[in-house]
């Protein structure tokens, strides 16, 4: 078997790491910029009194690094030649995620508003798959572009794994549909103009049939957004949102009626894998940051890296590092070749070993840099903030586990 990454992979990652130092790290640098990425970062970042929003001039920020790596060819990789990107492979956006993430925080990768030199788009491949004609005419360049911005509303205050026992209905009347409900953690809505709303239009609670998804738009009479969530890592765009008599035409339908938990499944199974070769990324990054101090370290006329107890926690990471690393570019791999719902245990695997290291990875570091590890002055501390949510959204750690559970045993009730 050969584990050596392609080379049109190696030659692109190169290619990304000139344009981030000609274009990326000058605006970084540029107008005190820097304060959103160092121990500022969080205060710089957060419009507390609007709410614990993301500043205006932070999302600008991050608007002019997308226009810039779109300009250069970069921020639609991964989509088709038809919507101006290179079809780039799922292993290549795990390598490139992993590559990008391991250079630390930067504008060039901030992980905490998906925002990427390298676009993961994860609704715009939904739209591709489950979109209508018109929809995809109306919404695909504005989702790219960024003028038209969908936020996603599925999780409920007492619904979260468990999306078929949803609360929120949708039903009809004439030609329109009316929505009522609440949505909880809706991301995206501090600044979107359409919101996804899954909703149960048939069937009874616990049904996976009868749940429909619809592109509701924000400004909507009956839509309110109540608050917004202030969480562990902020700014925080993550609403409590209110649906009031939200009525709509039948046209606003994403997908089949009914079949709405096929985008949702859509949606997490795309982003899983690259979700996780990000969190290997930012783990690596804290690995290697934790190396370099331990050699430069003095302690009682000493180098730190001497001490087995700073040895052999990062000699145990980095060989974690290693196999989820093999892990994610096999399934990655395999995905390539049309075997999405056959490694489907497997991505849940990379994703739930990957969200774990990075976040014992970035608890390591703070230990081995001591006083100073434990500062906002060293990205442990937000890498750590960040990466600790994926261990719930998107499928917790325990959904991910009772899904390979699930084909494990599966398979062995099927052999007797």
């Amino acid at each position: 078997m050969d584990f050596t990454i392609p080379q049109e992979i190696c030659d692109y990652l190169r290619e990304l790491d000139e344009f981030i130092e000609r274009e990326i790290r000058p605006l970084e640098e540029r107008d005190d910029n820097v304060r959103f990425f160092d121990h500022r970062r969080e205060h710089a970042r957060t419009d507390w009194e609007a709410g614990g929003r993301p500043r205006q001039d932070w999302e600008a920020l991050l608007a002019e690094m997308r226009r810039r790596a779109d300009a250069a060819g970069h921020l639609r990789f991964a989509l088709p030649e038809a919507l101006g990107g290179r079809g780039g492979s799922n292993l290549a956006m795990a390598v490139v995620r992993e590559h990008l993430a391991a250079k630390g925080l930067g504008l060039h990768n901030d992980l905490q508003n998906e925002s990427s030199i390298v676009g993961n788009f994860p609704g715009v491949h939904m739209m591709l798959a489950f979109g209508s004609d018109d929809q995809k005419r109306e919404f695909l360049p504005g989702m790219i572009t960024g003028s038209h911005r969908v936020a996603f509303g599925l999780t409920e205050p007492d619904h979260g794994s468990d999306a078929t026992w949803l609360e929120t209905t949708a039903r009809r009347d004439g030609s329109d549909w009316v929505i009522d409900g609440r949505k909880r953690f809706n991301s995206g809505m501090h600044h979107a103009n359409f919101d996804m709303v899954f909703a149960r239009t048939s069937g009874k609670q616990g049904d996976a049939r009868g749940i429909t998804c619809f592109l509701v738009p924000t400004d909507a009479p009956g839509v309110s957004v109540d608050f917004m969530w202030w969480t562990f890592n902020m700014p925080s765009d993550h609403a409590e949102v209110t649906f009031a008599g939200v009525r709509v035409p039948d046209s606003a339908i994403f997908g089949e009626e009914g079949g709405g938990l096929q985008l949702a499944q859509h949606f997490v199974h795309e982003n899983r894998i690259r979700q996780a070769a990000s969190s290997l990324g930012a783990a690596q990054y804290c690995i290697d940051a934790s190396v370099r101090y331990a050699r430069e370290r003095l302690v009682f006329g000493k180098p730190l890296w001497l001490n087995q107890a700073i040895q052999f926690p990062l000699a145990e990471l980095h060989t974690e590092a290693e196999l989820v690393r093999n892990l994610v570019h096999k399934t990655a791999w395999q995905m390539d070749r049309g075997h999405h719902m056959d490694v489907t245990e497997k991505v849940s695997m990379c994703n739930v070993r990957a969200n774990r290291l990075v976040c014992e990875a970035a608890d390591r570091a703070i230990q081995v840099h001591g006083g100073i590890g434990y500062t906002r002055h060293k990205p442990f501390e937000h890498i750590y903030r960040h990466h600790r949510r994926y261990r719930i959204t998107e499928g917790s750690d325990e959904i991910q586990l009772r899904r390979v559970a699930g084909i494990l045993f599966g398979r062995e009730a099927k052999r007797g």
